[in-house]
């Protein structure tokens, strides 16, 4: 499982460090594709199959299924760490994710997102102060 926040610099090669904590489980090749709320979803290949059988399910006749699975897909990108431990990420995943230069790599369960430094700060401003309200609304899932 993914978890914690760190901060890294992406290089004016677009590659990015990955955090030693999550290489191992990361493996030898993984995904990168477009996420939502403008950051980029790491997922393992184990992780990333079951995703497209599911999203293989979903109807093709559905306007949203189909807008959906073009965004994820035509996104993704399938990648390996170099010797340092870094991530060559593509110019259009980097203009997707505004990746210039400070990062933010988190673990979110089966996956990872990386963020630009100041809209994560941003996002997580505005998700901080009406935490209280999303956890009430997640009663449901007796967490």
């Amino acid at each position: 499982m993914f978890m914690g926040e760190f901060n890294h610099s992406i290089d004016t090669k677009g590659r990015l460090i990955i955090p030693s904590k999550f290489r191992e489980e990361l493996g030898d090749t993984f995904v990168v594709t477009r996420g939502l709320d403008q950051c980029l979803f790491v997922y393992p290949m184990g992780e990333w199959h079951r995703i497209e059988e599911k999203l293989k399910a979903l109807p093709f006749t559905k306007k949203d299924a189909r807008a959906f699975t073009r965004f994820f897909f035509s996104g993704a990108s399938e990648c390996a760490l170099d010797k340092q431990g870094r991530v060559s990420i593509s110019n259009g995943l980097r203009e997707y994710a505004k990746l210039i230069k400070d990062c933010v790599v988190i673990g979110v369960s089966t996956r990872l997102e990386i963020w630009d430094q100041q809209a994560w700060g941003q996002y997580f401003a505005q998700s901080e102060e009406s935490f209280n309200d999303i956890s009430e609304s997640l009663l449901d899932l007796d967490l």
